[in-house]
């Protein structure tokens, strides 16, 4: 198989990649999704708050009326009626305006989340082009994919109308015998039922717009393997910056433990993996304290200084392992450990005793 070039998007975007799409405002979104979730929204509110905004007006026109309001015209007795009607109408319609908004707010929240961004409020003026409009809307797969779908839209909000309709047919005949409100009230089934259905319609489609304007997106993202290594490189830094960093470290810490192992009176190893310094006064310490640890290659290195100083090296391999994980260098040690390093340091320090005896 030929190797993949560079130049092919094969990678996924990575978290960077789409928080900086993110932040220019390169987002998934159908505003389709809004007006199909107000409509059914604001039809639903309407068949709760319905009542109650028809009375306000009902109340509002029989207030405004009345044979008492037409004898007194004067604008003393008007601005109080009118004051009286807006807030009536106002209090009526505040569930109906708060619930648009609310819905509204959630429907591009779900979408896009909480995004604030300036950039969308720069004048473009390149949009004010007709023939980039044009090109935008009959040129490219995506546009054939538009117009596809604004034309199946169309074709199926009409069925969609039709088949609420098609059922009433007889009664529409029919309503010539019937009396006025009783029309208005079969109109406003009828329109209730049609705008039901094409909301729920609408909210289909506007998912599915949804899901694939989402992976329209995701596909203009995508990067090839040569961005993938470059965002590594930004986010975690040069690796052979990295490196460099290592090896300073290193050397800082060896540099600290050649200053602190010969100060201690004993090694604790694995023997090979962990190694502790611990060392003990009893004029200044409670308990044996931690001056130095290590793993692997530093173990090693402890052990090394610790032969060079001539510092006792005793393998307690449980001992040493619980010591490196439990306590950080300058700690010192628990209690559950008095016992077993106490023993350690009377047999140092009898090992000492004897060597100066010896000496």
């Amino acid at each position: 198989m030929p190797e993949e070039t560079g130049g092919e998007r094969t990678e996924q975007p990575t978290a960077r990649r789409q928080q900086e799409a993110r932040d220019a405002g390169n987002i998934a979104r159908s505003p389709d999704l809004v007006a199909a979730a107000l409509l059914l929204g604001i039809l639903i509110l309407l068949r709760s708050f319905g009542p109650a905004i028809v009375s306000a007006l009902k109340m509002v026109v029989e207030e405004t009326l009345n044979a008492k309001s037409l004898t007194n015209l004067s604008p003393g007795s008007a601005l109080p009626q009118l004051a009286t009607a807006l807030t009536a109408v106002g209090l009526a319609m505040t569930p109906l305006f708060l619930g648009v908004i609310l819905i509204a707010a959630v429907a591009n929240m779900v979408q896009v989340g909480f995004v604030f961004n300036l950039n969308r409020l720069t004048p473009n003026l390149g949009a004010l082009n007709p023939f980039r409009g044009i090109g935008r809307i009959f040129g490219g797969r995506r546009s054939v994919m538009r117009l596809t779908m604004a034309l199946v839209k169309v074709v199926l909000v009409g069925l969609t109308a039709y088949s609420a309709v098609h059922g009433r047919l007889g009664q529409i005949v029919m309503s010539q015998r019937l009396s006025f409100l009783q029309i208005f009230g079969l109109g406003a089934q009828m329109v209730y039922a049609i705008a039901l259905r094409i909301g729920i319609l609408l909210l289909i489609l506007a998912i599915i717009d949804y899901v694939y304007q989402r992976r329209m997106l995701l596909r203009d993202l995508m990067m090839t393997k040569e961005e993938v290594k470059d965002e590594m490189r930004r986010s975690d830094g040069d690796p052979k910056i990295k490196a460099r960093r290592r090896e300073i470290a290193v050397k800082r810490h060896l540099k600290r433990l050649k200053k602190e192992v010969p100060k201690a009176d004993v090694v604790v190893t694995n023997p090979t993996h962990f190694a502790v310094a611990l060392k003990y006064e009893s004029a200044t310490m409670r308990a044996p304290r931690v001056v130095a640890k290590g793993q692997d290659i530093m173990a090693q290195r402890i052990k090394e200084i610790a032969l060079e100083f001539g510092i006792p090296l005793v393998e307690r391999p449980p001992l040493a392992r619980a010591l490196y994980r439990m306590c950080h260098i300058g700690d010192e040690i628990p209690e559950q450990f008095y016992s077993a390093v106490a023993e350690i340091l009377a047999y140092v320090y009898k090992l000492a005793r004897n060597a100066r005896k010896a000496a």
